[in-house]
């Protein structure tokens, strides 16, 4: 599916509840459709509430398979599904087969991410001409808030392509602009956060985001998830000493809340989006299985491991998978999807730290993670090779189920530590640009 596809189709804004910040659009006109002038010219504040509320559905689209494609190709856990074989086929590499273009788990978030990108752009390009009273600090906390979310949904884009590149400049789907490197995406999206972050500063915000956004429902607060959002961005641009400065701006507490943070909202209210990620425990035609590599690793006492998997009564075989343990990170369909969290933040900290020499902070940091977990003190080598090591163990067990490890070992060049499964698999190492797209 091309960027123009998605960009052509209407854009239903349905309210799809999304908490405290439901709207009561429906139908909500084609952007590129001379209809749309009415909001283009004369958007009212329950237009723009529509446009807020449209960018956070759209964030949910596929989210699912986003995080289940980088778990599973990443060895986290495995997607066994009796009506779906590409999850242990392709993703896999079962056979030594490479990713098809059209692949639903990379076209379905795809298309979503660049959904919520366009959603974002119609709300940019309405505010100068609202005719909603709104002065210059709440045009900015608008534009703001968009901006920050269109890097966020680019950064997973260019996860799930990496070296393939993206298109960054989407905003005139008849004049798409060309796919960009990795490095230049990176920089690109950086940009984009520090322009939001820019125009965040002293804004005022006179719309209502879900309840995954409380205490981010601000443009103080927001404009700390913006530079958690940069902490992670410099991370992978190997920008360490950025890293630090931006995470002085984030919402970063070594000693608060790890689960701290911004999420994806989501409800099983009727008209809602259910949390897709969740599986019940004991499923047999739908299953997540918790890799065996990460039973294998795990400290039994860990309350991450405890909490995340739950042993199945007995085991379950598919496709020459064997696995005992049931995902268990949602408890319902109704749990709410981090985007960022506290204990993500002291682990980039952690990681800078220890890129940049300071190892006794990197310790500290790693020690703070390590006692939350109830696993005592770091006792290890303080060599910077010994450190990341550590660290990313710490990621493992922390961020798991959240899509993480495979884009860590990639951009440390560490896939080949990965396990092979069964003779024949193989470790992708990015997705093609989908179907349509040159």
């Amino acid at each position: 599916m091309t960027i123009k596809s998605i960009f052509s189709k209407c854009l239903v804004l349905a309210a799809l509840m999304l908490g405290n910040a439901a709207c009561t659009l429906t139908d909500f006109p084609d952007p590129n459709n001379p209809s749309v002038q009415g909001v283009l010219t004369d958007a009212t504040r329950s237009d723009l509430q529509g446009l807020v509320s449209g960018i956070e559905a759209a964030m949910r689209i596929r989210y699912d398979n986003y995080v289940d494609a980088c778990s599973v190709i990443g060895r986290e856990y495995w997607r066994l599904s009796t009506s779906d074989p590409r999850y242990t086929g392709d993703m896999l590499g079962k056979n030594n087969s490479e990713l098809d273009n059209s692949l639903f788990f990379l076209t379905g978030p795809y298309a979503g991410r660049y959904r919520a990108i366009k959603n974002a752009n119609v709300l940019i390009e309405s505010i100068p001409a609202s005719k909603a009273g709104l002065s210059d600090a709440q045009k900015r906390g608008y534009t703001g808030m968009a901006k920050t979310l269109q890097a966020y949904q680019l950064l997973l884009v260019l996860n799930q392509l990496y070296d393939t590149g993206i298109r960054v400049d989407v905003a005139n789907p008849d004049q798409l602009g060309a796919f960009v490197t990795r490095p230049a995406a990176l920089d690109a999206i950086a940009a984009l956060l520090d322009a939001a972050n820019t125009e965040l500063t002293g804004a005022e915000f006179v719309f209502k985001l879900s309840e995954g956004f409380a205490g981010f429902d601000d443009a103080v607060a927001f404009a700390k998830f913006n530079r958690a959002l940069a902490a992670r961005v410099d991370l992978y641009r190997e920008k360490y000493g950025d890293a630090l400065t931006k995470l002085n701006g984030s919402f970063l507490d070594l000693n608060g809340d790890y689960a701290k943070g911004p999420k994806h909202y989501f409800s099983n209210v009727g008209g809602d989006v259910i949390n897709s990620l969740y599986l019940p425990l004991e499923a047999t035609g739908e299953v997540r299985i918790a890799h065996p590599t990460y039973i294998a690793d795990a400290i039994p006492t860990d309350s991450r491991f405890i909490n995340n998997v739950k042993r199945r009564a007995a085991p379950i075989t598919f496709d020459g998978l064997t696995g005992n343990y049931d995902v268990n990170v949602y408890k319902t369909n109704a749990d709410d999807a981090p985007i960022i969290r506290n204990e993500e933040l002291v682990l980039i900290y952690a990681e800078a730290k220890a890129k940049t020499g300071a190892t006794a902070d990197a310790v500290a940091a790693i020690n703070k993670v390590r006692t939350a977990a109830g696993i005592g003190a770091y006792t290890g080598a303080t060599t910077e090779a010994a450190l990341i090591d550590e660290i990313l163990y710490q990621r493992r067990y922390s961020l798991f189920g959240e899509g993480h490890r495979w884009l860590d070992l990639r951009r440390l060049g560490k896939l080949g530590i990965l396990p092979l499964d069964r003779a024949g698999d193989k470790v992708h190492v990015q997705f093609p640009k989908p179907q349509g797209e040159n």
